[in-house]
């Protein structure tokens, strides 16, 4: 233990500094509930981490259907083919179809890079969410749902402080 005032290192039991005389201060009391308030903030992030395992993986099934469907359907449709002219050029759908393909992609594993960084309880998980919470915001009702409790969750003094002592 150091004095308070003069910074000299008393030794234990002194109740008063040897150098300047000021009165030793006591040990400082830790702060009350702050076991059970890091118990019920970890078990929140935990769920939290676990929907978002979840949402991409639903959103990579049903992205998967919903892009095989529009690529058949596409391919084969009558305004892509015949004599007519085209108002949409053939090599304009098959790109759209790619960068569907890529967004899919890209939104699937920042999903999953959320639930895991969430998960581990990550500096990097926190900040990831963050931006997986603000581009699923769209993503009308479970995205934006999901999207409003993580930003709920992570944002804030009280929470990120909270998340550090995670």
């Amino acid at each position: 233990m150091f004095c308070s005032g003069c910074g000299q290192e008393l030794p234990a039991g002194q109740p008063f500094c040897g150098h300047c005389g000021r009165p030793a201060a006591g040990p400082i009391p830790p702060v009350p509930g702050l076991q059970f308030q890091l118990a019920n903030y970890s078990g929140k992030v935990k769920t939290l981490s676990i929907l978002w395992f979840i949402y991409a993986g639903l959103s990579l099934l049903l992205g998967i259907a919903g892009l095989t469907f529009a690529h058949a359907f596409l391919s084969h449709a009558p305004w892509t083919h015949g004599p007519w002219n085209s108002p949409v050029p053939p090599s304009f759908l098959a790109f759209a179809i790619h960068l569907a393909w890529e967004l899919l992609a890209v939104r699937a594993v920042l999903g999953l890079a959320a639930g895991w960084g969430l998960m581990d309880h990550t500096s990097w998980g926190r900040i990831v969410a963050i931006v997986a919470a603000i581009l699923s915001l769209l993503k009308f009702p479970f995205g934006t749902a999901l999207g409003i409790w993580t930003l709920v969750m992570l944002l804030g003094y009280r929470n990120a402080t909270l998340y550090e002592q995670l």
